[in-house]
């Protein structure tokens, strides 16, 4: 009888930890696909004087175990000056202060974008710079997307554009 409790204890363990989503049973964390992003952000967004359309089929995110979140939407920047699209690639909102490679960034909106140089950029709403960090490539992944958040085998999240990342951590 007592094997048989033990038993039916460890298949209900299991059975809860499938149904959490990838990374969340560790960090209590989710990862947001382009489908969640798309009821979370608006169709356009402002930056820098201007509405821009957001690109939501290239977004992702994290959802903290807490019930804040951190979203990333790539935008269209056609109608700004070319040195303020340059670095100006993404809408990106965080609820909580996070650490992007190593920086402090408080809960907020921002632009962000990849720059030449192996760098990432953070800009505020005003498009002035927040800080810059470096970023990586990721030459084994496997099927590149716009814009995509992972989870980071370090800890943390990576936030994608193509193959390049940065870490983001809480």
């Amino acid at each position: 009888m007592r094997w048989h409790g033990m038993s039916a204890l460890a298949a209900v363990v299991v059975s809860l930890a499938m149904m959490m989503p990838l990374g969340a049973a560790a960090q209590g964390d989710t990862v947001l696909k382009p489908a969640d992003v798309q009821k979370l952000l608006p169709a356009s967004v402002y930056y820098k004087g201007q509405s821009a359309p957001s690109q939501l089929r290239n977004s992702g995110g994290v959802k903290f175990s807490d019930g804040s979140y951190m979203l990333a939407t790539l935008v269209d920047n056609s109608g700004y000056a070319s040195d303020v699209a340059a670095k100006y690639q993404a809408y990106f909102v965080t609820e909580v202060a996070i650490k992007i490679g190593g920086q402090n960034l408080p809960a907020g909106v921002y632009g962000i974008g990849f720059i030449g140089g192996d760098k990432f950029v953070v800009t505020d709403i005003g498009a002035h710079d927040v800080f810059t960090v470096s970023s990586s490539t990721d030459a084994e992944m496997k099927r590149p997307m716009p814009m995509q958040v992972t989870t980071d085998p370090g800890g943390g999240f990576r936030l994608y554009a193509g193959r390049r990342y940065v870490t983001v951590t809480k």
